[in-house]
């Protein structure tokens, strides 16, 4: 396929997959819209190549394909008929990707790999920073920035915070997939047991827990914040917009009264755009 053909593939899985981070790619223009959904797209086929598995074993050989297209585009040598390596391809030779952000988000992706119980919050977070807190990493050299590593430790916070709140978001979803990221030590912290997650029991220490989750979540969210005036031009607006989009879900959970073990907190059109005004605010003082 030739590249024009490659990136349209990669936008319109972006567009399928991702209603917060697809309003994002929209303040971008050009080739830089261009990469940042190759970016999403090509995160997303490895997520997908573990989550979409019938088991472990096919999990791990899907990986392998996908890892083995992102060298091949590392090496300038995509394979013509897969959309996400000439997509790829064509961003590593306009933008400078960091190569070690690919390799820590396989990390992550292969904890998923197996029956996932989670001991510690630092476990966690070490997760959340795999997974998605180096997709920061990745955007900002396309959206152009200032401030050196300070900036990129901002980005990797507000990766991490939107990783989180997918977390706190996805309980029941996961616990479906044999999956708990609700870390064993704040689960014993707060008298949650997990046999009474599988049955839907949302308990006042259940309540305690999320919400102790949730306000790790808004300090990361607070620390993202201070690297987007720094990012340039319109990217301060759109990396803005996904990251309210993205916090706002947790206040959205608050109001199904913690119940993420059989309901999905998210947000609806119209709430999103009357969160855009608060983004272009955010961009210019670092807060919304």
């Amino acid at each position: 396929m030739t590249v024009d053909q490659a990136l349209r593939e990669c936008a319109e899985l972006t567009r399928r997959h991702s209603s917060t981070f697809f309003l994002g790619t929209a303040f971008f223009r050009g080739d830089r819209r261009r990469a940042v959904a190759t970016v999403y797209a090509v995160c997303r086929l490895g997520d997908d190549a573990v989550d979409a598995a019938p088991d472990s074993d096919t999990g791990r050989e899907r990986l392998a394909s996908w890892w083995a297209g992102i060298e091949r585009a590392f090496e300038g040598r995509p394979r013509a008929d897969a959309a996400y390596e000439v997509s790829l391809a064509w961003t590593l030779a306009h933008f400078d990707l960091p190569r070690d952000a690919f390799d820590e988000l396989r990390l992550g992706l292969e904890t998923d790999l197996q029956r996932v119980d989670l001991e510690t919050v630092d476990d966690l977070m070490l997760y959340c920073r795999r997974v998605a807190g180096v997709v920061g990493w990745l955007v900002a050299p396309i959206a152009g920035y200032r401030g050196g590593d300070d900036t990129l430790a901002c980005a990797l916070a507000l990766g991490q915070a939107m990783q989180l709140t997918n977390v706190l978001r996805d309980v029941g979803e996961d616990l479906a997939m044999g999956r708990c990221y609700l870390p064993r030590d704040l689960r014993e912290r707060h008298g949650v047991d997990l046999d009474a997650l599988y049955r839907g029991d949302v308990t006042p220490g259940y309540v305690a827990l999320i919400e102790d989750l949730a306000s790790r979540t808004h300090v990361l969210y607070r620390e993202g914040w201070r690297g987007v005036p720094r990012l340039h031009g319109v990217a301060r607006i759109a990396v803005g917009v996904a990251a309210l989009n993205y916090e706002a879900i947790v206040q959205k959970l608050r109001q199904n009264r913690y119940d993420n073990l059989t309901r999905r907190a998210y947000l609806r059109p119209h709430e999103r755009l009357a969160l855009i005004p608060k983004a272009v605010a955010g961009a210019a003082f670092g807060s919304p």
